[in-house]
């Protein structure tokens, strides 16, 4: 792995599959952002969060009964999930689903993190705002604004 000076921003996502059903419709596109250089994957867990609230690992072989080829995961695990991070990321799970927990870095973005570096600037706060939010947002903004049109360019 690359040094800490090289490397892009790391993020992680929880993706809960309700019901445990996982159609593998996104994996190949998860792929693509690989195999273009957008993300570097550090690290993908499964887990499963029983109907009475328990919580436990899967493998990639207990996923998709046979309808997805997900062998191109097989050995993506750097270590740095263990399971105090699987039973915090089941914690947001409804009982009865499953989910992916995939810690990626951002590759696209690792030559501006290095130039901030160089220049001594350092990331202090990052997050994500969840598409809903951003739509009630903008509707509430249209909603408000004299001419009722959009306020964005």
């Amino acid at each position: 792995m690359e040094t800490l000076e090289e490397m892009g921003p790391v993020d992680y996502l929880v993706i809960e599959f309700p019901g445990n059903r996982m159609t593998g419709e996104a994996f190949p596109l998860l792929v693509d952002l690989v195999d273009r250089g957008i993300i570097r994957i550090i690290d993908l867990a499964f887990v499963g969060k029983d109907a009475d609230g328990s919580v436990a690992g899967l493998e990639l072989q207990d996923l998709g009964g046979g309808e997805m080829d997900l062998s191109v995961f097989d050995g993506v695990s750097s270590g740095v999930l263990d399971q105090s991070d699987l039973e915090e990321a089941a914690g947001a799970l409804d009982p009865g689903n499953s989910a992916a927990v995939l810690v990626y870095e951002n590759l696209w973005a690792a030559p501006l993190a290095r130039a901030l570096r160089r220049s001594g600037a350092q990331l202090v706060a990052g997050g994500r705002i969840p598409v809903q939010a951003l739509l009630a947002a903008l509707d509430a903004t249209e909603e408000t604004s004299p001419s009722g049109g959009s306020v964005a360019a």
